[in-house]
């Protein structure tokens, strides 16, 4: 796999399921509807890698770099993106239901129209993130910076925003019953 990303060879619709890639350089790697269900990619740089409709459900991504990733309409539900960084990526569609943000880097980040039920995303960096039209109803985002982000038309539900900053939060549409700020 590491060679084939070095020679710049896709690989899309590839099964990996369970491989570790830990702490390795794939910048710019193109996963595009692959399987990495249950892979491990700690510390990974994966900088402007390509997953658009890949299937990374459970896989551990602690502290990695994912700079400009592309996960529109990804699955990655119950996956472990804590401490990453996810400035300027696209999670356009994506599923990440219950997925772990905690501690992460997420300013500038397209969520529009995601699956973000109960997601835990606590002291997460989230500046200017694009929340339009997702489900975040159960999502805890406490003590999280959500400074200019965008929550127009998305499903609030139950989500708990105690001690997160909400200056210049944009509301409109949104649905808020129950939400605990």
């Amino acid at each position: 796999v590491i060679e084939k990303v070095k020679q710049k060879i896709s690989l899309e619709g590839e099964d990996l399921s369970g491989i570790d890639l830990s702490y390795e350089n794939l910048k710019g790697a193109d996963f595009a509807g692959a399987n990495l269900a249950d892979a491990h990619l700690q510390n990974t740089n994966l900088e402007g890698a390509n997953f658009r409709n890949a299937n990374l459900e459970r896989a551990f991504l602690f502290g990695a770099n994912l700079t400009n990733v592309n996960f529109e309409s990804a699955v990655l539900k119950d996956a472990n993106l804590q401490d990453t960084n996810l400035e300027h990526a696209s999670l356009i569609n994506a599923d990440l239901e219950h997925v772990k943000l905690f501690g992460s880097h997420a300013e500038n980040t397209d969520f529009e129209k995601a699956n973000l039920k109960s997601a835990r995303m606590k002291r997460a960096s989230l500046k200017k993130s694009n929340f339009a039209a997702a489900n975040l109803s159960g999502a805890h985002l406490e003590r999280s910076d959500l400074t200019n982000a965008n929550f127009s038309n998305a499903d609030l539900t139950n989500a708990h925003l105690t001690s997160a900053k909400l200056d210049n939060i944009n509301f409109d549409g949104a649905k808020t019953e129950g939400l605990q700020k």
